[in-house]
């Protein structure tokens, strides 16, 4: 698929079919998440890989959403700023920049491969870390289901290109 049919067609995901990811899929999209360009190559950051039937309830606790558990898995990019790349001159710390960069190559290597996701940032961060059982080091930025999608895109308005974009 060309790059830019696959952006224009990929939207967010609510309902899934219950029919199972194959291992060579999700490999892909695994794949994806170690190609990421991080902060001076440093890739502080980790993926789970959540079987959701096993884990429905914890799962529902963390995100309350009925779609977000239909799909056979849920991904969570973990991050830690201790090995994430600091800017010197503002000590700006780029782990969450990092960890969205690796959610974005895996929702788009799912896209490619006949997969549907959604990008999960509204979940409650502290049943997040219970159930993944994160030290302080790691912190969960966000979530996706991964699977096959059932339901209809919404309207999703794009602004235009001059109000997204300064010319200096």
């Amino acid at each position: 698929m060309e790059f830019f049919d696959l952006i224009e067609q990929r939207y967010s995901m609510r309902g899934f079919e219950d029919k199972e990811v194959e291992q060579e899929k999700l490999d892909k999209v695994l794949k994806a998440a170690q190609l990421a360009p991080t902060g001076a190559n440093f890739q502080p950051f980790k993926v789970v890989v959540i079987d959701t039937r096993k884990y429905k309830e914890e799962l529902t606790a963390i995100y309350s959403p009925d779609w977000f558990t239909q799909a056979p898995i849920a991904l969570c990019v973990l991050a830690s700023k201790e090995k994430a790349w600091t800017r010197r001159y503002d000590n700006k710390n780029i782990a969450d920049i990092d960890a969205t960069i690796v959610m974005t190559h895996m929702i788009l290597a799912a896209e490619d491969v006949g997969l549907n996701t959604c990008f999960i940032a509204a979940f409650k961060p502290d049943k997040a870390k219970e159930f993944l059982n994160l030290d302080d080091e790691w912190e969960a930025v966000l979530f996706t289901p991964l699977g096959y999608g059932n339901a209809e895109p919404r309207e999703t308005p794009r602004k235009s290109i001059d109000e997204l974009v300064i010319y200096k």
